[in-house]
């Protein structure tokens, strides 16, 4: 009987961590949460851990209890930081480790988000990712300002309306993806010549305009960043439903997913599977991840005692779209190796606090699973990809050069160009 493949572990990090209450814990450092070095102890801390990868939230607008609209609360943490950019500056302090941030695809263009990500893959030498996430807020596209939206209640969620509009949205998205995945092929692996002796620096039949047209973007190409040295970068998304579950299955590498038990989780794998298969992407690799909310103390008493104090501080008991779990590192790991059985190839674990409960994943529950033979005991691999066992893709471009390359080439004089049409 051959041995079971072993997990992959990634964890979310949110400002002071999850709960939040978490920002006034003793070892929390609140006054730090908007320097570098504080991300950086944090990714560098889940590296020692052996960890896939970290991803790290963002949103277009400010933290708010209130969806459709920026609430007036004091006491939870507001504000954050860039999270490419937090990635950026987190990728040098490490060498192994994943770093994968959030990225809002209802407000931002395609084109320059594939040259940022592409220059973190560069900065992180293959260990860039990026999370899709989109807008439906009211109070976000008021920022922008170029496009409206109605408010969503969540007693109508279940609508034909309002599951059209979020269609639309996902839809989008998925296109954004597919622009974004073009652009890092539009430069071939070998299109930088740089001989000196003949004086050219590029091969231009080599950079290829990708001619996108859907109906949210029509972009021309080429990127203005060589491809990036995954080729293409790790793309994630979170999903609750149907409509998500598409987009991961025909967009992501890999998804993440909110079961509160082993059979719902079963069903979710097995739906994102039919979909996947309906995308044409059956045979390819794609991730599903478990995502869980985790208090982790020496006692499970501890860690709910940690979660009641926690929630008396915030006013209000925490909920989550994930499930939430409180208890030590060895019954978090019987909890992880039954749900795998289920269909879950890994899971993203979201610290209620932080630094405590990453800590005790680095260092307590790694352990436990290297001691059941359920994850790595060193990194086998030096990119992200290759810590996925995912293969780093061929430009689909240099495939279709080697057949005729008039068609995508980018002539003498050509730029890039790129445009969203809005909706």
């Amino acid at each position: 009987m051959s041995p079971d493949p072993l997990l992959h572990l990634a964890v979310a990090l949110d400002g002071a961590g999850w709960h939040p209450a978490a920002w006034r814990e003793p070892d929390a450092r609140p006054a730090e949460l908007f320097t570098g070095a504080y991300w950086s102890d944090l990714v560098a801390e889940a590296e020692e851990g052996l960890l896939d990868f970290v991803t790290i939230e963002d949103s277009f607008g400010i933290q708010s209890t209130d969806f459709n609209d920026v609430d007036d609360r004091v006491d939870q943490v507001r504000g954050r930081l860039d999270a490419v950019l937090t990635a950026a500056r987190t990728a040098p302090a490490t060498s192994r480790i994943g770093i994968v941030p959030t990225v809002v695809s209802t407000h931002t263009e395609p084109f320059h988000l594939s040259k940022a990500v592409a220059t973190l893959d560069y900065a992180a030498r293959g260990r860039a990712g990026l999370r899709i996430q989109i807008s439906a807020k009211p109070h976000e596209y008021a920022l922008i300002g170029r496009r409206t939206t109605e408010p969503v209640v969540l007693a109508d969620i279940n609508t034909d309306e309002v599951q059209a509009r979020i269609a639309e949205h996902f839809s989008e998205a998925a296109d954004y993806v597919e622009v974004v995945r073009r652009l890092w092929d539009s430069w071939e692996d070998d299109a930088e010549i740089r001989d000196a002796a003949t004086g050219r620096f590029v091969d231009r039949a080599k950079l290829h305009h990708i001619d996108f047209e859907g109906d949210w973007f029509d972009v021309r190409g080429p990127s203005i960043t060589p491809r990036p040295p995954q080729g293409q970068p790790v793309v994630t998304a979170l999903g609750h439903a149907t409509i998500p579950y598409q987009l991961i299955a025909r967009a992501a590498d890999v998804g993440f997913v909110t079961p509160h038990d082993r059979d719902g989780a079963a069903a979710i794998v097995a739906e994102i599977r039919r979909e996947q298969e309906f995308a044409g992407r059956a045979s390819q690799r794609l991730h599903v991840f478990g995502d869980l909310v985790v208090f982790l103390d020496e006692t499970t008493a501890a860690a709910e005692e940690r979660r009641a104090r926690l929630d008396e501080a915030a006013g209000t008991p925490y909920t989550s779209d994930a499930h939430i779990f409180a208890g030590t590192a060895s019954e978090l790991a019987d909890l992880l190796a039954d749900w795998r059985h289920a269909g879950l190839t890994g899971y993203r674990l979201r610290p209620a606090a932080l630094p405590h409960d990453l800590t005790r994943i680095t260092r307590e529950l790694v352990p436990e699973l290297q001691a059941r033979g359920l994850f790595r005991t060193a990194y086998q691999a030096s990119t992200l990809r290759g810590h996925l066992g995912l293969s780093r893709p061929a430009s689909r471009y240099a495939v279709a050069a080697d057949d005729d390359p008039a068609p995508t080439a980018v002539g003498a004089g050509a730029g890039a160009s790129a445009g969203h049409q809005g909706s």
